[in-house]
């Protein structure tokens, strides 16, 4: 009789994730079967549909099926989820989605909070902290030392009276648990040099001949002549600081507020993001935060700073590196917690083994970058006990040097050999290399993609006739000549983060790459000390970073650019019109869905609904509005055009707008000519998103761009059309500095600062300045070993 634990079953050949009919977003009613248990990357440029499938389809799908198998009381309470366009799905198993969306930036929320590593830490430091000061809530910096008195009654009805019982937490009461508190910077309020009548106020809004101004004069209480460096104490204070309150002055009652509450009031209180753009960025120079004078930064009160293991405190063990925190944790021999050690231990040497033993576990988790954050989400699945779920990756190779890369393609491979399917969304090829199973979509983006173009091995792409497939082998070469510098901005003695005293001239007039291992300072060099460098030289520098847009379902390319606002006007100018009534936000649109197009329909506990609004059939305007034309188009049929399109139109002829032609020859530039000028900004991809950023940035005067890894997302047949525009802004007088791990992006520079040698504490050195040419001669430095296998020297 056969072994049933060997013996072939029915339940084993369900070994296929089988998609018919996917129509999400721009999918053409495509079919796919994907092995499971294996490792399947997803390929192809950016906007070609790869998200839609992965993302869009198969997880969608998944994770509503799941939520389906809870109580209707508790669907109640969880985001509904609408069925994705498909015809049929089968073989789904449970999807976990580990993608790049930032960490939540509660400023409660560090590391350590986010990896239970704090958690265990306090549990470490109740045991075996000296002196020992209570349990692990005493060590908390989210709970409060409370004293509590008064009466208990137990359900027989007994009382029990409790004279001043203390729970101990570990919060600091100054900052209540932040680490930081706020302050404001005066000097960037107030010129004390000037008086009120020559401009000593420098909040936008503030003109000296302005009646806020003379409300400070004209009651009597300051002198308007008198510099703000000459007033007396009391004059200081009633000037800066003086609570609102009624004073008798001119002979009458009235209202008097210092300058410091008013503008708290007014200004400091509201959200940055709803703010004026100018008043957004006095802001934002006038409000500083500073590390919290009574916990210097620890977040912790005195009591748990008290308690010690091998002479440190829990908040010293905090800030430590991931790397040197292991180190410690294995000098500690007490066998009573050998498993919580086991366990702090396997957490380190995976983020270690993960490229990110460079951090500490006191960062607060809304500073790690995209690529950060997901590498600390995988960090929570390794350890996992579930196998045959589906995992789904967008891009974890994200803010990797190919140093790093090699250990991430390690970790996607154990997954897999645990007996779980992973899917991931990637560009780079030393990731699609190890790929079991590859899926290629396109052969464009847009409207233009959505069909698949292949299916097989790496070996079977690298042969295929398709975008990829012919850019696989593609390198990019090194540059026979380079740019000579027009200058240098010096930083000198930049020591912020893990910065070493470093001392690097940035040539100017050039294309200047900034490399290194993940962690290694590159960014701490560029944002923290390039700034103050640039704004001591007088040097105009933009950073063009890859935090978010903020977008939603009613903004649209034509909206965040800047672009809808001379076309409004061109329309309102041919029609005699008012400009409001071209705007779906604004008196143009229709008032059945509000200007959405769609009609939101809440159905309680069940999913919400979206249907074409049936007056307007989704164009999102009045009937009336449509009537009014542009050379022969109405509003709605500009906003479906394509950039490439609208480009032309707005180009020539009686619908010529120099204005908006321009916007679009940069969006054009950045290879955004497929997107339409009504697609909702929450539909597009990451990268599609970044490169608007850069079309916006590209009008500007800026003398010099700071781009922070401009490839993410880019296919690579993207990368040399991004290395020309990048080529286009030098050629056009402008400096370039770009942060970037790319090796095509490397060979093509014209100059590269190297930063490592390692990451965290292990880097924060310049070790190597000069050419791509000499850095591949060198092969002195990790980067240098990767550049010259890269273009095969």
């Amino acid at each position: 009789m056969s072994d049933p634990r060997t013996a072939a079953h029915d339940a084993d050949t369900h070994d296929l994730i089988r998609v018919q009919g996917a129509r999400q977003n721009n999918l053409k009613d495509i079919s796919v079967e994907i092995p499971k248990r294996r490792l399947s990357v997803f390929t192809g440029v950016s906007g070609s549909g790869k998200s839609s499938l992965v993302f869009g389809t198969i997880a969608a799908e998944s994770r509503r099926l799941i939520d389906e198998t809870y109580s209707t009381f508790i669907q109640g309470f969880m985001p509904s989820l609408p069925r994705p366009e498909v015809d049929a799905m089968e073989g789904l198993t449970t999807a976990i989605l580990v993608d790049q969306e930032r960490l939540g930036a509660n400023p409660r929320s560090t590391l350590g909070t986010v990896t239970d590593g704090h958690a265990m830490l306090r549990q470490l430091f109740s045991r075996l902290g000296t002196p020992h000061i209570g349990g692990p809530t005493a060590f908390s910096f989210n709970i409060p030392t409370t004293k509590v008195g008064g009466v208990s009654v137990t359900e027989s009805g007994k009382k029990n009276v409790i004279k001043q019982e203390i729970y101990l937490g570990g919060m600091c009461p100054a900052c209540e648990g932040r680490g930081v508190v706020s302050d404001l910077d005066l000097g960037a309020i107030v010129d004390e040099s000037k008086s009120l009548n020559e401009g000593a106020i420098l909040v936008p809004g503030y003109k000296a001949d302005g009646w806020m101004v003379k409300g400070f004069s004209e009651t009597g209480l300051l002198d308007g002549d008198k510099p703000i460096e000459d007033y007396t104490e009391t004059e200081r204070h009633d000037f800066l600081y003086k609570e609102k309150g009624k004073i008798k002055a001119l002979g009458m009652n009235m209202t008097y507020q210092g300058l410091i509450p008013k503008l708290r009031e007014s200004i400091f209180s509201k959200d940055p993001e709803q703010l004026q753009p100018h008043i957004k960025a006095f802001v934002e120079r006038a409000a500083v935060f500073a590390p919290c004078p009574t916990c210097d930064g620890t977040r912790l009160n005195a009591s748990a700073r008290s308690s010690k293991i091998r002479g440190l405190d829990i908040g010293e063990v905090c800030a430590m590196q991931v790397t040197d925190l292991a180190e410690w944790l294995r000098g500690i021999e007490d066998p009573g917690v050998a498993p919580l050690i086991g366990s702090l231990l396997h957490l380190c040497d995976s983020m270690t083994e993960i490229g990110l033993g460079y951090l500490s576990l006191d960062r607060p988790s809304g500073t790690l970058s995209g690529g950060e954050a997901q590498r600390t989400k995988m960090v929570r699945h390794l350890g996992s006990a579930l196998t045959d779920v589906t995992y789904v990756f967008d891009e974890p190779t994200v803010g990797l040097h190919p140093h790093d890369i090699q250990r991430m393609n390690k970790l996607l491979l154990d997954l897999r050999d645990k007996g779980n399917t992973v899917l991931v969304v990637e560009h780079k090829p030393e990731t699609i290399a190890i790929a079991d199973h590859v899926v290629d979509l396109g052969p464009g983006a847009g409207s233009e993609g959505g069909t698949i173009c292949y299916e097989g091995s790496y070996e079977g792409l690298a042969a295929a006739d398709t975008l990829t497939g012919r850019h696989l082998g593609h390198r990019a070469s090194l540059k026979e000549t380079v740019r000579t510098p027009k200058g240098h901005l010096e930083i000198r003695g930049a020591r912020s983060h893990n910065l070493r005293d470093v001392d690097v001239d940035i040539p100017l007039g050039v294309l200047t790459v900034v490399t290194g291992v993940a962690g290694s300072g590159k960014s701490s060099l560029i944002h923290g000390s390039l700034g103050s460098a640039s704004g001591a030289a007088g040097a105009d520098v933009e950073f063009v970073d890859q935090s978010a847009i903020k977008g939603s379902r009613r903004s649209n390319p034509a909206t965040y650019t800047g672009l809808l606002e001379p076309i409004r006007k061109a329309f309102a100018k041919a029609n005699d019109v008012k400009p409001a009534l071209f705007s779906a936000n604004s008196e143009g649109a229709c008032p059945t869905c509000k200007g959405n197009g769609m009609i939101y329909t809440e159905l309680g506990f069940m999913e919400t609904v979206a249907s074409p609004c049936e007056d307007c059939g989704g164009k999102r305007f009045q009937p009336l509005v449509l009537e009014y034309r542009l050379a022969g188009l109405n509003i709605a049929e500009v906003l479906d055009l394509s950039v490439a399109t609208a480009h032309a139109f707005f180009s020539e002829g009686e619908s010529k707008v120099p204005a908006a032609a321009k916007i679009l020859e940069r969006m054009s530039d950045v290879g955004l000519g497929y997107l339409k000028l009504g697609q909702p900004l929450n539909t597009l991809s990451g990268g599609e998103r970044q490169r608007i950023k850069l079309a916006m940035h590209l009008g500007e005067k800026g003398g010099t761009y700071v781009l922070d890894e401009p490839t993410t997302g880019l296919h690579l047949a993207d990368v040399d059309n991004l290395l020309a525009l990048l080529d286009q802004l030098v050629d056009a007088g402008k400096s370039v500095i770009v942060i970037e791990h790319h090796q095509a992006v490397m060979a093509h520079a014209d100059w590269i600062i190297d930063l490592g040698p390692g990451a965290g504490h292990d880097g924060g050195l310049v070790v190597f300045e000069g050419t791509p040419a000499e850095l591949v001669a060198k092969k002195s430095t990790l980067t240098g070993e990767h550049l010259a296998a890269y273009v095969g020297s």
